[in-house]
């Protein structure tokens, strides 16, 4: 009877809903950015509330009962785009909220003409790494010193499908 109790008690939050960010969310989302990284890598109010605001900016929120439990915050210059976070709440981690808001910002962007998405994680942070390598990101460089002046960080690339080239040359037609 333990181990049913057990299984009742464990968290298993049902797919929560993505929706694009409003100006009110900015609390939350910086309070769940302070929650996913350590001080010093996490974003100041400040560092947020400038990459929200960038005209080439695009965020992804999921909220599950009206909580926001998860974001992804980009900016695109087609052909490329860069992920500048993904954050999501310690209780909804390895649930698919991570990688619902990822795959649902990678087909917004290669909607808009986005052929490659740059990122950056911490060498030490094996779970990130792992996330990113199962997702099709590729380690492109290693940068040292990245996170405050100490902490290397991978730069990783992913070419999104379809942005590889055909074998046709430039000129043929089919």
């Amino acid at each position: 009877m333990q181990c049913l109790q057990a299984r009742v008690l464990d968290y298993n939050p049902a797919m929560p809903t993505l929706r694009a960010y409003e100006p009110h969310d900015f609390a939350p989302l910086h309070k769940l950015d302070q929650a996913c990284f350590p001080a010093g890598i996490s974003y100041s109010k400040t560092t947020l509330r400038y990459f929200l605001t960038l005209p080439s900016a695009d965020c992804t929120v999921a909220e599950d009962g009206g909580r926001i439990v998860g974001f992804i915050l980009t900016e695109e210059n087609p052909p490329l785009a860069h992920i500048v976070t993904l954050d999501v709440d310690s209780k909804h981690r390895r649930h698919g909220v991570g990688t619902l808001l990822l795959e649902t910002q990678e087909a917004n962007l290669a909607g808009r003409g986005v052929r490659s998405i740059l990122l950056e994680t911490a060498i030490d942070n094996e779970a990130a790494v792992a996330f990113w390598k199962g997702r099709g990101y590729r380690i492109e460089a290693t940068l040292k010193g990245y996170y405050l002046g100490r902490i290397d960080a991978y730069e990783m690339r992913k070419i999104l499908p379809g942005a590889r080239q055909s074998g046709m040359k430039l000129g043929e037609s089919t």
